[in-house]
């Protein structure tokens, strides 16, 4: 099975402007976390982009970017584009779809996700961490995982995602890291879904696959990187990244 990394990259955050290129120690945000899945050693790694300000910094750094439809209108969407455009061939069986505000993502978890990948027949592979912070539960931006708790350890499969803390008295709260895994079909299949009703109210992609009765397999990590969408959560990755 070869695994191609996509990392799609637009430049109309709302929150935070232009934040593929925020700066980080010198280092442009998606190059860091372009650099940060390459070594997960894994296979080629792609970023997937919407212009030729963020293709230009990428390929500055070393990388391979490729040019996308701007008006695509997910993420995901970018991904199989670009996995179209780069491999017309399909000679890649697995997409890795890594969100690029993730700087200091593990390059571990993607491996041991990427192992697991490759081990069985899986529509959808995901990762999460046990929250340490009691403020996670509160969080809205904090997505968490209602799954079988039991079987943690492994891997588990997940029944909902939501904003809120599910299940509403969890002995455990398990943070959701905004990293997919998928069968190149299914990846197909599921971006010429529809949007569905428990998507838009949650505002949560994942869920339309859930709706369209696609399995999605949780590997269970020991890090929960920092996702950066405002001002104040770059500042935070910064001193992280300084530490």
């Amino acid at each position: 099975m070869k695994i191609l990394t996509i990392i799609p990259a637009r430049m109309a955050a709302t929150r935070l402007p232009n934040k593929p290129l925020a700066d980080i120690h010198g280092v442009p945000m998606i190059v860091r976390v372009m650099k940060q899945a390459e070594k997960a050693g894994i296979g080629p790694v792609i970023v997937a982009c919407d212009g030729e300000e963020i293709k230009t910094v990428v390929e500055a750094h070393g990388g391979v970017a490729v040019m996308t439809d701007p008006a695509l209108p997910s993420g995901t969407d970018r991904a199989y584009a670009a996995a179209d455009i780069f491999d017309p061939q399909g000679i890649y069986d697995l997409i890795i779809n890594v969100q690029g505000d993730q700087p200091n993502l593990n390059p571990d978890d993607l491996k041991t996700m990427a192992t697991f990948m490759s081990q069985g027949d899986h529509d959808i592979t995901t990762i999460a961490a046990l929250s340490k912070d009691h403020s996670d539960r509160t969080n809205l931006n904090v997505i968490k995982i209602a799954m079988n708790d039991t079987l943690v350890g492994t891997k588990t499969q997940a029944y909902y995602f939501s904003r809120s803390c599910i299940p509403s008295e969890a002995k455990n709260v398990y943070h959701h890291i905004g990293v997919y895994g998928y069968k190149r079909r299914v990846l197909k299949q599921f971006v010429n879904l529809a949007p569905s009703y428990l998507e838009q109210s949650e505002r949560l992609e994942q869920l339309r696959a859930l709706e369209a009765g696609m399995r999605i397999d949780v590997v269970v990590v020991n890090s929960i990187p920092q996702s950066v969408d405002t001002p104040e959560d770059l500042e935070k990755v910064k001193g992280m990244i300084a530490a």
